[in-house]
């Protein structure tokens, strides 16, 4: 299974941009393994559908501002880089969309002559670590994904 197995397109208008106070009244959306019928709830309900021995696994990891957008170097085509995991200064573990287009070896530049990278390995589960051409790559030169751009109210 590789990670751009799971890419998808989402509307915008569908992206939550602003946290839910009460967490538990975030929408769940259940699929009926029977009928391959969807249910729209909410995570309230969940304790509706886990029966004893199940496991339920907590996803809390946090999404840092590190959406990078720029082009392959050869071609001037479209690359996305989503930053994972901080290596070392000049070198991330990330996710790239398009995957197939950003193999090792391929260069691409974000701001030309001021950041510009290199793809050094293609990871088992399909992330890629990526060297920067330049001192560190987070701050100026990052945008925020499109998810929780607010604090809740």
């Amino acid at each position: 299974m590789k990670t751009e197995d799971f890419y998808y397109d989402l509307p915008e208008e569908l992206i939550a941009q602003v946290p839910i106070k009460d967490r538990t009244a975030s929408r769940l959306l259940v699929l009926d393994k029977k009928t391959g019928r969807t249910i729209d709830k909410h995570f309230y309900d969940i304790k509706d559908y886990l029966k004893k021995g199940d496991v339920l696994v907590i996803n809390n990891t946090r999404v840092i501002p590190a959406r990078l957008l720029g082009v392959r170097s050869d071609t001037q085509s479209p690359v996305e880089l989503l930053l994972l995991k901080r290596i070392d200064d000049n070198h991330w573990e990330t996710l790239a969309r398009p995957g197939k287009k950003v193999r090792e070896g391929r260069r691409m530049t974000f701001i030309p002559g001021e950041l510009e990278a290199e793809c050094e390995q293609v990871l088992e589960g399909g992330n890629r670590i990526i060297r920067f051409d330049f001192e560190g790559v987070q701050g100026r030169h990052g945008t925020a994904p499109p998810l929780h751009t607010r604090e809740a109210r």
